[in-house]
C-alpha cells in the first residue's frame, strides 16, 4: 500500500477469497498475527509471516518455499504492511514489504487511498517507482474512489503519466470496514460473523477489480530469479554473513533513550547450519500442550512447526473451555486477548488449579504476551494462574509496540546466557513487577517488562511480553525441546 489505513487488509482478503479455487497460498509482512486470521479463513491454508527484520534472505525464500509446498499452492498473495517502504530504519529496508518483495522478486500491485487524487495519483506512483527501482510495481488498484467518472479520470492519470496499469477500483463502502481493538483488527477466531464479512470482502474484489489481469501479473514471477537469490544468500551464510540479522540500534537512541546508543550491529546466535531455517536435532518423544482456542490464537506456524521439528507434539486445549491441561510434558500459552475474557478465564477454577499445580511440579511452562499476564496472580483483581507472583492490569495506552533485540542474561528454558535473538512486542497491558531479579532477558532494543528486561523466569515457568518467531530465534525450539526432555 502507499500507507496504513489504506485497506490492504480487506482488499488483499477479498482477492484471496475471490482467487479461492485457484488454492491461494496466503502470507503477510511483519509480526502481525491476525492479519492472518482472515487470510486463513479465506484460502483455506493457513497464512504465514514474512519479515525482514525476522528472517534472513535465505529463511525469507526459504519460508515461501516451504509453504507454497505444503500447501500445494498455484498461488501466492502476500499482503504488505503499511506503506511499502515502511520498515524499522528511514533508510534501510529493514522490516518493509519491499524488502520480501526484491528477495522474492514479487511483483507489486500499489493499493492507493484515491480520495480526492485524480493527476496526484500518477505522482504517487511515479514516486513509489522511482525510489527503489529494483522494487517492481506491475499494477494499482485505486480504493475508495468516488465513483466511475473519478475512476476513469483517476486511472487514465496513472496509466499515462505513471506508465502502470490501473486493474481495479474500488468505490467508498462503510460496510467493508471491520471492527478495531487495542491491538489492531479484531481476530479472526473471534467473530462468529466473520465468514459474511469475507464474502462480502470476496464479491467486492470479484466486481471490481480484474481478476485476470491480476493472475497475469503474478506471472510475472521470474523463478530463476529466486533461485538465484536463494543461492546467493545461501552462499554468504557459508562464508559466515548472516547479513539479514543486523540492525543498527543508533538511529532509535532518540526512541529509546539508551545509555548505550553507539552504532552497534548485533547477530542473532544461530545454531543452523546454512540451509536450515531454525536448529534442529531433537528427537525425543515429547508432548506440549499449546493453549489454542477463541482467548488464545497469536501463534507463528513456523515456531510450532520448528518445535514438531525438533520431537514435540503438539496438543491443543483450551484455557477457556477446558477442565484441565491434558497430560503433557509441558505447556505453551501464547498471546491473545485474556485481558478482554478475563472475567470467563478467572471462573474456570479447575483450569486455573490445574496450570497452577503443573507450575508447582517445576514441569516446564513457556507463556507470551497474553500467556504471561494469564499466568499472573491476577489481571485487573480477577484471579489467574498465579505462576507468576506479580498482578497485570489493562492500561488505556500502548505499552509496548516495537521490534526487539533481546540478549539472554542466563541460562533458561529457551536460550543460553548470551543468546542474541529478535522478536516483537504490542501490549496495552504492563505487569506490577518491582524487580528486575527474576528477568532473564536484557531488552537491547524495544521496552519488556521493567526497565529494559522482560523474560519472567519462575520455577521452570518463563514468561515474557515479547513474541518470537522460530526464524528470528532458531534455537528456540531445540533448546526448549532439549530441556523439557531432560526432565523426564
Amino acid at each position: 500500500g502507499t500507507g496504513s489505513a489504506v485497506g490492504k487488509t480487506t482488499i488483499s482478503t477479498g482477492i484471496m477469497k475471490a482467487l479461492q479455487d485457484e488454492n491461494v497460498q496466503p502470507f503477510k509482512v511483519g509480526p502481525d498475527f491476525i492479519d492472518p486470521s482472515y487470510h486463513t479463513i479465506a484460502t483455506g491454508n493457513v497464512s504465514r509471516n514474512l519479515d525482514s527484520f525476522f528472517m534472513d534472505e535465505f529463511q525469507i525464500i526459504n519460508s515461501f518455499e516451504r509453504a507454497m509446498k505444503i500447501s500445494k499452492a498455484n498461488m501466492g498473495i502476500i499482503e504488505g504492511v503499511r506503506g511499502l517502504y515502511e520498515g524499522i530504519s528511514p533508510i534501510s529496508d529493514i522490516g518493509n514489504t519491499a524488502s520480501i518483495a526484491k528477495a522474492l522478486d514479487a511483483p507489486v500491485v500499489l493499493l492507493m487511498d484515491s480520495r480526492s487524487l485524480v493527476k496526484s495519483a500518477a505522482a504517487v506512483v511515479l514516486g513509489f517507482k522511482a525510489l527503489d527501482p529494483d522494487v517492481r510495481i506491475e499494477g494499482v488498484i485505486l480504493n475508495k474512489v468516488k465513483g466511475p467518472r473519478h475512476f476513469k479520470k483517476a486511472k487514465e492519470s496513472v496509466e499515462k503519466l505513471a506508465n502502470v496499469p490501473v486493474i481495479g477500483g474500488i468505490p467508498r463502502n462503510e460496510e467493508i470496514a471491520v471492527e478495531e481493538r487495542h491491538l489492531g483488527l479484531v481476530p479472526a477466531l473471534e467473530k462468529e460473523k466473520i465468514n459474511r464479512n469475507i464474502e462480502l470482502w470476496g464479491n467486492i474484489a470479484e466486481e471490481y477489480i480484474d481478476l485476470d489481469a491480476l493472475k497475469d501479473i503474478m506471472k510475472t514471477s521470474d523463478k530463476s530469479a529466486l533461485k538465484d537469490n536463494k543461492g546467493k544468500a545461501i552462499e554468504s551464510m557459508e562464508e559466515g554473513n548472516n547479513y539479514g540479522h543486523r540492525v543498527d540500534l543508533s538511529i532509535h537512541e532518540d526512541e529509546f533513550n539508551r545509555e548505550h546508543n553507539e552504532a552497534i550491529n548485533l547477530e542473532v546466535t544461530n545454531g543452523s547450519k546454512p540451509g536450515e531455517l531454525w536448529k534442529t536435532g531433537n528427537k525425543a518423544p515429547i508432548k506440549i500442550g499449546v493453549a489454542i482456542d477463541e482467548i488464545f490464537t497469536f501463534y507463528y506456524k513456523e515456531t510450532l512447526e520448528s518445535l514438531e521439528d525438533n520431537g514435540a507434539k503438539i496438543v491443543p486445549f483450551s484455557p477457556y473451555k477446558d477442565d484441565e491441561i491434558p497430560d503433557v510434558d509441558a505447556l505453551y500459552i501464547g498471546g491473545g486477548y485474556p485481558e478482554v475474557f478475563k472475567k470467563e478465564l478467572s471462573e474456570n477454577e479447575s483450569m486455573l488449579k490445574s496450570i497452577n499445580k503443573f507450575h508447582n511440579e517445576d514441569r516446564p511452562i513457556y507463556g507470551e504476551c497474553g500467556g504471561l499476564i494469564y499466568l499472573s496472580e491476577s489481571i485487573d483483581g480477577l484471579g489467574m494462574v498465579n505462576a507468576i507472583p506479580y498482578s497485570a492490569e489493562m492500561t488505556p495506552r500502548v505499552q509496548g509496540l516495537n521490534y526487539v533485540v533481546a540478549r539472554s542474561n542466563r541460562d533458561n528454558l529457551i536460550s543460553e546466557e548470551g543468546d542474541i535473538f529478535r522478536a516483537h512486542e504490542f501490549h496495552y497491558t504492563k505487569l506490577n513487577i518491582d524487580n528486575t531479579d527474576d528477568l532473564v532477558f536484557d531488552v537491547l532494543r524495544g521496552r519488556g517488562v521493567l526497565n529494559n528486561m522482560d523474560g519472567v523466569s519462575v520455577r521452570n515457568t518463563l514468561a515474557n511480553y515479547i513474541h518470537i518467531h522460530a526464524c528470528s530465534c532458531p534455537n528456540f525450539a531445540y533448546n526448549f525441546t532439549k530441556n523439557i526432555a531432560e526432565l523426564d
